[in-house]
């Protein structure tokens, strides 16, 4: 079966659980470590010849535009990520379509094709900000891929969503993270925070499941989750836990999945 493969390229200090430990200093001061992350990236799919989704934030869109030219040039597929990297549950209806209208305008300068796909940042299409799938569809999306279907977490999630890849709204097709629902439970095994903090041989047990149940696997990474190096922002002990817990192992783990699963970019999982 092919499986869906996206990568969220953003920098190491995009995630709001870290925001408050860059002590007042903006993104600008920060140093900038994409390029090198996105390339290693690239790399690692070129030996393995698979292709994927990069989900592409217009604010470093804007500051490294040879990437976004390099990830499209490689046959790979760009979406759009949003421009600021700001939750839409933080947002009104009205600065969700201008950050959703830069992103598209810096990112869709860069490429050669059009732009089909999107993703929220923090996954936060919920039960709250279903009103967004509205927007992308004016603006062209055609699909959306920020639903996980969890019920447990404190951030994200939509818990009776469909485990599928199914149609949201009559406009728009939602491809969802991937889950497993064990006895009523469901079990995320979409990549990001669970690749590091799960062994991986549970990780490859879930989407062996996935894939047995007739549904493909939609998987997730960042680039700045190879990159060991990276700086140390002093967190909380459990947002230490969740950003930095086996940075070392990813790209090893990345290499196996490969190697143990068939995957492609969204597009043609879902026939676009």
């Amino acid at each position: 079966m092919k499986n869906a493969l996206s990568i969220d390229v953003e920098e190491w200090f995009c995630g709001h659980i870290l925001q408050k430990g860059l002590a007042g200093r903006g993104w600008e001061a920060q140093e900038l470590r994409a390029l090198k992350n996105t390339r290693k990236v690239l790399s690692i799919l070129d030996y393995h010849q698979t292709k994927a989704t990069f989900f592409v934030l217009g604010w470093l869109a804007e500051r490294i535009p040879e990437l976004i030219k390099e990830i499209d040039e490689a046959g790979h597929e760009i979406g759009i990520h949003g421009y600021a990297h700001i939750s839409i549950t933080e947002m009104t209806h009205d600065e969700f379509e201008a950050d959703l209208m830069k992103a598209l305008e810096v990112i869709g300068g860069l490429i050669k094709g059009r732009i089909y796909g999107f993703r929220a940042p923090h996954f936060t299409i919920t039960s709250k900000t279903l009103w967004a799938l509205d927007t992308l569809a004016r603006h062209g999306i055609q699909y959306d891929s920020s639903v996980f279907p969890l019920s447990f977490h404190p951030d994200y999630g939509i818990p009776d969503s469909d485990l599928t890849i199914f149609k949201i709204t009559p406009g728009m097709i939602e491809v969802p993270l991937s889950v497993v629902d064990y006895f009523g439970n469901r079990i995320p095994c979409a990549g990001g925070g669970y690749f590091r903090l799960f062994p991986y041989g549970l990780t490859k047990h879930l989407l062996a499941r996935c894939n047995r149940e007739g549904r493909p696997i939609v998987f997730y990474l960042h680039p700045w989750e190879l990159d060991p190096d990276q700086p140390r922002i002093n967190l909380p002990f459990h947002n230490r836990i969740r950003h930095y817990y086996n940075l070392e192992r990813v790209e090893y783990r990345l290499n196996k999945l490969l190697e143990d699963f068939s995957f492609t970019n969204i597009r043609e999982v879902i026939g676009l």
